[in-house]
């Protein structure tokens, strides 16, 4: 197996991170997931003079890959995001694109259970005219279900533990590529060693 360390962005990445359903999908892919995940509790403390304790405390577990998962929000780029992360000790940078809340949209099977309808299709997760949790309450208020409320972490929780959502669904949406990439990396970080 190999060991990998995360170090995320927030009480959501963390939350989806140490899912039941994505840690039995890293084992399945021979991946063991070094606890605990760090959360940065922000994109601000994602700089390389905040990031260096973070990777000591991981480095101390002997992972053989460390991984930063973060959104892009409002930032310009993708490559952007990265270099103001820096890159010099960790493996890969995983950069959802907007914000992590996109993936939520592209399981349309859990956003069936949460919305309870038949069906649902986003079809530009990663192209909502605001940030994707703009695009869930949208959503909801549109049907007159309930929305996902005003915590990002305890929306996570629900949609893990009560809807289904999984990253590696949202990964084989035809249009969310950034969850695919998240998880295409995990897979070659897996067969790297």
């Amino acid at each position: 197996m190999v060991k990998v360390g995360f170090i995320v962005e927030g009480g959501t990445e963390k939350i989806l991170v140490e899912s039941s359903g994505f840690i039995t999908w890293l084992q399945q892919h021979g991946i063991e997931l070094i606890h605990p995940v760090i959360d940065a509790e922000g994109s601000g403390n994602l700089l390389p003079q905040n990031i260096e304790p973070m990777i000591r405390q991981l480095q101390a577990r002997n992972p053989n890959h460390i991984v930063i998962l973060t959104d892009l929000e409002r930032d310009p780029s993708i490559e952007e995001v990265k270099n103001r992360i820096g890159t010099e000790h960790t493996d890969l940078i995983f950069v959802a694109v907007k914000a992590i809340e996109s993936w939520f949209l592209a399981d349309t099977d859990a956003m069936i259970k949460w919305l309870k309808v038949d069906s649902f299709y986003e079809n530009l997760p990663e192209q909502t005219p605001d940030l994707p949790w703009d695009r869930l309450k949208e959503i909801s208020s549109n049907l007159n279900k309930k929305g996902p409320g005003s915590s990002k972490p305890v929306f996570a929780k629900r949609m893990v533990k009560h809807n289904g959502f999984m990253i590696a669904n949202a990964a084989q949406h035809l249009n969310c590529p950034s969850a695919k990439f998240f998880i295409d990396g995990l897979n070659a970080l897996a067969t790297s060693t």
